[in-house]
């Protein structure tokens, strides 16, 4: 099956999800963000099939969202987040939130994220880079930018 394209709409959402918008990848995301670095770790953590993680591991390298690095003698690999990835992260943690807030019933969020800046136990809140406020869907009007089709 032919999977559709979506990196040359003039849309920011359709360029993430060409990028990160597959099923798999931001639990490979996840997993190569808590340390799990190597192919068949993640293999084995995430019980997909040897094919589709080879495919999705050359995607975000391709894309520059994660970087190969050799580990050993032998043709091995590890795979770490670069820049781009790690702020691909910050996506996954407001995920992490909304999926906590909504989903995560009575036994309660299955990971709490520990702020190192001040070591408490926090959740990640958008807010307004300008003045600080917290951003949500109905305070924002959306304008044509300046690369709008």
């Amino acid at each position: 099956m032919q999977r559709t394209h979506f990196g040359e709409l003039a849309c920011s959402i359709a360029r993430t999800a060409d990028v990160a918008g597959e099923p798999w990848t931001p639990l490979i995301l996840r997993d190569i963000w808590v340390g799990i670095t190597r192919f068949d770790d993640l293999q084995a953590e995430l019980g997909i099939s040897r094919k589709v993680l080879a495919e999705r591991l050359t995607h975000l390298v391709d894309r520059g969202v994660l970087t190969r690095r050799p580990y050993d003698n032998r043709p091995r690999h590890e795979y770490v987040l670069t820049e781009m990835g790690t702020e691909l992260v910050d996506v996954l943690m407001t995920m992490v939130a909304w999926g906590d807030k909504w989903l995560a019933g009575a036994a309660g969020p299955p990971v709490l994220l520990r702020h190192h800046a001040c070591g408490e136990i926090s959740h990640v809140e958008l807010r307004c880079s300008h003045c600080g406020e917290p951003m949500h869907a109905d305070d924002v009007d959306q304008l044509a930018g300046p690369g709008a089709a």
